[in-house]
């Protein structure tokens, strides 16, 4: 296996009104959010575009468990698949199943402290 992680895919986190925080970054940082947040673009050092997701997600929500933290991060990586084999033999827990999109799959696993992590092999051409 060469590569495991590639980019930083996203960063989620946890706050008690998404919208109103997403209007405020839009207006103190000029932040372009949307309904998902802020979609930043790039390029890999092969030239090919890339993004990275900036998401606030209510509270309340279920998407980090069973973490019970503030925040996920979303890393690129190369092989989804082989990597939760890779993962899982190393002794890390994998949480969940795979789930396939048009933008790509993803996977996730737990840090020794807990933290959920998203694990994306995307699809960046699907946003373009």
């Amino acid at each position: 296996m060469k590569k495991r992680v590639t980019g930083l895919g996203g960063f989620f986190f946890k706050t008690q009104n998404p919208s109103q925080i997403k209007d405020w970054y839009n207006t103190h940082l000029g932040l372009n959010t949307d309904d998902y947040g802020c979609t930043f673009w790039w390029k890999d050092e092969n030239g090919n575009k890339c993004s990275t997701q900036w998401s606030p997600f209510k509270e309340d929500t279920k998407y980090f468990e069973p973490s019970e933290k503030q925040f996920m991060m979303n890393f690129r990586v190369e092989n989804l698949v082989e990597l939760l084999k890779v993962l899982k033999d190393e002794g890390v827990t994998v949480v969940g199943e795979i789930e396939e999109y048009e933008y790509g799959k993803f996977g996730w696993i737990l840090d020794p402290e807990g933290n959920k992590i998203e694990l994306w092999e995307p699809v960046d051409a699907a946003f373009l």
